[in-house]
């Protein structure tokens, strides 16, 4: 860090994301992406863009807005949504503008919500998981501020019920719940049902995973209107066309196209069920997972000897050197040929013991 640098962040630690290697023949099952390509619509309605590109996108982004409330459904409107770049930039927006009362979310959960805390000069509370690695929504409903919940959890995968998220929003309609839904469409569902009723919770999804989308960056909020127009005055105070042409258009073509995603996320759901039952012969269990991973460990290996001996045999997981993460790997499901090929790794990794 240079000598320029404001005090403000001197103490910031960084979000770490996952690797993203430059070997050929590896199987990548660490960052959560889809394994299947964009929908063809995707694509299609991307490419037309590309000679636009001169110019500027369209900052309200009203098409892509009404085709997200369209499949939402639940009687959500184009002012209801709001787009980012990425659910990344809808969260981060989200914790300068509703920081004033301090902000509290799980410690073991999306590694982003720390940082953008420090960013954002907000007083923050990380609460202990339950040792089940549930969330424990009565000690969130304890707290007095904004309250952020991914759900289904990363890393975990487990998924809270709506009656928990309803309980939580209900019980302090002050406070602001921020619920990240990246993982939703893998076997969830989703607390945008109850926008209509609160007016203090905010509902965030992203196309980077059951849209196969990570790349493009793109991701949305979804609120009632006086929170969208939160979110707009800190857009539209710093980036107003933070989502770009192309994106928006692919975004909008894989909107037009959800039977793909569908049959896509039908397909990691089969995937996730099968690796959960084939591997447990071999000493593995997983805890119970919504999500397009699961996070696994050995009664014998630790986490780290896992992840290694799998990159070993060109397989690539996640592996998290923190306290009560170290027994796990997280994996991220593949398509049929890749969850074979990691079946069978994880037997000769647990036959080398």
């Amino acid at each position: 860090m240079s000598e320029f640098l404001s005090k403000d962040y001197g103490s910031l630690v960084p979000y770490e994301p996952g690797e993203q290697p430059k070997i050929e023949n590896l199987i990548k099952l660490n960052t959560n992406e889809s394994p299947f390509p964009p929908s063809p619509r995707a694509i299609e309605e991307g490419e037309k863009e590309l000679s636009r590109s001169r110019l500027y996108p369209d900052p309200e982004n009203t098409r892509l807005r009404e085709a997200i409330a369209e499949v939402v459904g639940n009687g959500i409107e184009k002012e209801e949504i709001f787009v980012g770049n990425g659910s990344d930039e809808v969260l981060f927006l989200a914790f300068n503008a509703f920081k004033d009362k301090g902000i509290a979310f799980p410690d073991i959960t999306y590694g982003f919500y720390p940082v953008y805390a420090r960013i954002a000069g907000a007083t923050f509370r990380e609460i202990p998981l339950k040792e089940d690695f549930t969330v424990d929504f009565e000690a969130l409903k304890a707290q007095k501020g904004t309250v952020v919940i991914a759900n289904p959890n990363a890393p975990t995968g487990i998924f809270a019920p709506l009656s928990e998220i309803r309980d939580l929003v209900e019980s302090d309609p002050n406070r602001i719940v921020v619920v990240d839904e990246a993982y939703v469409d893998f076997g969830g569902e989703s607390a945008a049902k109850f926008i209509k009723e609160y007016k203090n919770l905010l509902v965030t999804g992203t196309f980077s995973k059951s849209r196969s989308l990570a790349g493009a960056r793109l991701g949305f909020g979804i609120a009632n209107e006086a929170l969208i127009r939160d979110l707009n005055l800190l857009k539209y105070s710093v980036n107003p066309y933070n989502v770009n042409r192309v994106t928006a258009a692919m975004g909008y073509g894989a909107l037009r196209d959800e039977a793909y995603t569908k049959r896509n996320c039908a397909e990691i759901e089969r995937n996730r069920e099968r690796l959960a039952k084939e591997i447990l012969p071999f000493g593995y269990s997983s805890l119970p997972s919504r999500a397009n991973f699961l996070f696994v460990k050995h009664e014998k290996l630790s986490g780290e000897s896992v992840y290694r001996a799998l990159r070993e045999k060109s397989i690539l997981v996640r592996y998290f050197d923190k306290e009560r993460l170290r027994p796990f790997v997280r994996i991220t499901i593949g398509n049929e040929e890749q969850t074979n090929a990691l079946i069978d790794a994880m037997k000769r990794v647990a036959e080398g013991i």
